[in-house]
């Protein structure tokens, strides 16, 4: 891919979304601890200074990507919740069935959850005031979408409605470190099968703590 100079606003636009969507296409290949400015630049055919003009750091471009994700991903959860809870059963069931979905749901989506992980401790770093501000404010507005989502089946839960939304995607950050270990870890636990206990299926860890958060929190009958 070349380009020429970018001398309009479109043609600015253009080369932008060209930056993200190579980004995207290499989360589809890698972790997004392997993803660097250089090959990135590389494979999008501009030279390193002419990346940084659209995007200040590699860690500003995922965090733009992390946030189309994660609208993407809310959209779509809309759909499968309406699918898998019904809103007239007692709230121990409708709990179960919101955890089912959302773990099933998320752990279909390896790279939200692998940025979710990394979002903390990498992606709000090596950014500026003005880039995480931005990136903030439109994550209120994701999280301000999920909590009305979880509510409308879980209304029980009031106020928590927020902090377990905000939880369900830490933890699906934190446990999915887990789920995908590097080669070296995974020779391991075949040279070692007792050692393969720190291995998470993503999906059955994840329902599991979101069960029990729910629960936890909801209250008794």
């Amino acid at each position: 891919m070349t380009f020429q100079r970018a001398r309009t606003e479109e043609q600015r636009e253009i080369r932008r979304r060209a930056i993200l969507d190579m980004a995207s296409a290499m989360l589809d290949e890698m972790p997004v601890a392997a993803v660097t400015l250089n090959e990135l630049s590389r494979r999008v055919g501009l030279a390193k200074p002419n990346v940084l003009r659209y995007f200040e750091s590699r860690e500003a471009v995922l965090l733009e990507l992390l946030d189309h994700f994660l609208k993407e991903w809310l959209t779509e959860l809309a759909g499968e919740l309406a699918d898998g809870v019904d809103e007239k059963q007692p709230m121990p069931e409708r709990a179960t069935a919101v955890a089912g979905v959302l773990s099933r749901s998320l752990a279909a989506r390896v790279t939200l959850c692998d940025l979710f992980g990394a979002q903390g401790s990498v992606l709000e770093h090596n950014v500026s005031v003005e880039v995480v501000s931005r990136y903030k404010r439109a994550s209120l507005e994701r999280l301000t979408t999920m909590t009305a989502l979880i509510g409308k089946y879980l209304p029980e839960l009031g106020d928590d409605a927020t902090l377990f939304s905000l939880q369900t995607m830490v933890l699906a950050g934190a446990l999915s470190a887990y789920s995908a270990p590097p080669p070296s870890l995974l020779a391991a636990y075949q040279a070692e099968p007792e050692l393969a206990r720190f291995h998470l299926e993503l999906k059955d860890s994840l329902r599991l703590a979101l069960t029990a958060a729910l629960l936890g929190v909801l209250p008794r009958p």
